[in-house]
């Protein structure tokens, strides 16, 4: 099977491949879309926290590490895609990323519980039209209510461009979506 790679796009690391996890396993970011995300907080997310709570190939904790963020965490449940995102971990910077292997909602509550300070958290779930995964963005905004807002500088959320989610979750506040072909991208506060 070809491997696919994609590119670090700015700071540190501009340039530098990351290889893509097998499409069967992951859906990997848009590029327009990760641009759009980054020119959103590039200057915010310097010394701060990274949590990519579905970390597929970590394209996006590693774009964050590459602009200064202070350390990523990443939970991949898929261990061919796991394998993959902890080599591109080791291909940029092993010190400013941690992973772990499991469910995204099994683990979430307990990892953001050890980070000591609030973090920009993205949620990148499969697309709720994949197989035995309907239920993916309710299990979500579940785990997005139970978030404690103090652990929260930014949450955002890549979704599916037909489906809306609510202007309020939990704690949270949306304050800005915006649509890239089939995905979308909801910026919660």
């Amino acid at each position: 099977m070809k491997k696919l790679f994609t590119n670090i796009m700015g700071g540190k690391y501009k340039g530098k491949k990351l290889e893509l996890a097998p499409l069967s396993s992951t859906r990997s970011t848009k590029s327009i879309l990760k641009e759009s995300y980054f020119n959103t907080v590039q200057f915010d997310i310097v010394d701060c926290l990274f949590f990519e709570v579905f970390g597929g190939s970590g394209t996006m904790g590693l774009e964050a590490v590459s602009r200064g963020t202070k350390k990523a965490y990443f939970i991949e449940i898929d261990k061919l895609a796991f394998k993959t995102l902890n080599k591109n971990i080791i291909s940029i910077d092993e010190s400013k990323a941690q992973s772990f292997l499991g469910n995204s909602f099994e683990l979430y509550a307990n990892i953001l519980k050890n980070i000591n300070e609030p973090a920009f958290i993205y949620f990148d779930p499969p697309f709720d039209i994949r197989e035995n995964m309907q239920d993916i963005y309710e299990k979500t905004l579940h785990l997005i209510e139970n978030t404690p807002k103090e652990k929260v500088e930014l949450i955002a959320i890549e979704h599916i461009s037909n489906r809306d989610f609510p202007a309020i979750i939990g704690a949270f506040t949306k304050t800005k979506e915006k649509k890239f072909g089939k995905s979308k991208l909801s910026y919660y506060k």
